[in-house]
């Protein structure tokens, strides 16, 4: 690529694709000076069908509505130039909009902490490797078991998620499971209120609920995804209660009890049942493992342990073939942990950075799990 013209203006982050529904996605970018911008898109292969126009601005979002179920679209991005004299090349993309019922084959990607702190260049190869592999996946869409940045502050977004994962995320649409990061350093105080919004709500659309982001659920295919927030065992101050009778705990049991013969996925940061340096939570165990069991939840995907783990699945605190899978996707970025203690409950554990690949085809689900160098660290299949 040749030298830009000193009035050319550059997208400067994304386009990323979130929000994903039947019917509607949304596409953020941030571009390098207050200019308009224009967005062609329609089914494949009629990419340039409509166009939106976005108004002058540094950050950009555009909703596109009316779209259809099951159906690949893709579209071509244009910025103009503060001289408004026309427009740079255009950016491609493409995504996919969420499956009806009646479609029983789904793929997602899955990973967690993509944070690095300031001078660990082996933590930032890594994420750059992850992301490299994972963009070569055919995937519907992205789960992020939470702690997208160290800090959690958007000013470390762009070196930690959006430049690295930038070939994934303008092409396979991102849900994020909220982690303590994202609450910010100061998350015991009751002075750290708006860094959530400011530093993450303002930059991301996640599907809508009663308390999104923090926590919401999505339909696809016959699989019903749900996000729960449960950093208040980390003393996080503005994060939901998990007791029996939190708003939260309430919406999970009527989401769950609304799914029917779905396939039933849960993704939170904290895990309930783990052998790395975080280790397990009985306070998560005590509020929600029984609900899980109660309303037939397949498989749980928990972050925070920089490691990954598998249980065998549980029921009652013992092995059952119908019981709940719990998954650890601890660490894309960060050196992982090592091994701290032993449970029976534990059938694989890898300290290595990694991310999953999960294809649900109809009442099979096979996941497998990747190190950042390709290496195939799990695979397992599940039954409905």
């Amino acid at each position: 690529m040749g030298i830009l013209p000193a009035y050319a203006t550059q997208v400067i982050r994304g386009p990323y694709l979130e929000n994903p529904t039947q019917t509607s996605i949304t596409l953020r970018w941030q571009t390098s000076a207050a200019v308009p911008t224009w967005l062609e898109y329609g089914p494949t292969p009629r990419c340039n069908q409509i166009m939106t126009v976005t108004p002058a601005a540094y950050n950009h979002k555009a909703v596109l509505y009316g779209l259809v179920p099951n159906q690949d679209f893709c579209y071509h991005l244009y910025v103009g130039n503060p001289a408004q004299t026309g427009t740079e090349l255009p950016i491609d993309g493409k995504f996919r909009t969420l499956f009806s019922p009646e479609r029983k084959v789904v793929t997602f990607l899955a990973l967690g902490n993509t944070g690095s702190f300031p001078g660990e260049e082996d933590s930032a190869q890594a994420r750059d490797h992850i992301a490299k592999l994972m963009a070569q996946e055919q995937a519907d869409f992205v789960i992020h078991t939470g702690n997208l940045t160290h800090s959690g502050l958007n000013s470390d977004a762009d070196a930690e998620l959006f430049s690295p994962f930038q070939a994934l995320l303008q092409n396979t649409p991102l849900f994020v499971a909220l982690g303590p990061n994202e609450y910010g350093p100061d998350r015991e105080s009751a002075e750290s209120k708006s860094f959530l919004h400011n530093n993450y709500s303002r930059y991301h659309d996640m599907t809508w609920s009663t308390a999104t982001p923090k926590y919401y659920s999505f339909d696809t295919a016959n699989a019903r995804f749900i996000v729960l927030d449960n950093n208040l065992v980390n003393g996080t101050k503005w994060a939901p209660e998990i007791n029996e009778e939190s708003a939260q705990t309430k919406w999970l049991k009527t989401t769950l009890s609304g799914a029917g013969d779905k396939w039933k996925i849960v993704i939170m940061n904290t895990p309930a049942y783990a052998t790395g340096a975080i280790g397990p939570s009985q306070e998560i165990v005590d509020a929600w493992v029984k609900i899980f069991e109660t309303y037939g939840v397949n498989l749980v995907l928990q972050g925070s342990d920089a490691d990954y783990e598998r249980s065998f699945p549980l029921r009652n605190e013992e092995t059952h073939k119908r019981g709940v899978t719990y998954v650890t996707l601890g660490t894309a970025a960060l050196t992982p942990n090592k091994r701290v203690m032993s449970s029976p409950h534990t059938a694989r554990f890898v300290s290595a950075r990694h991310y999953a690949v999960g294809k649900i085809v109809d009442r099979k689900l096979t996941f497998t799990v990747y190190s950042d160098t390709g290496k195939q660290l799990d695979k397992f299949e599940m039954y409905l």
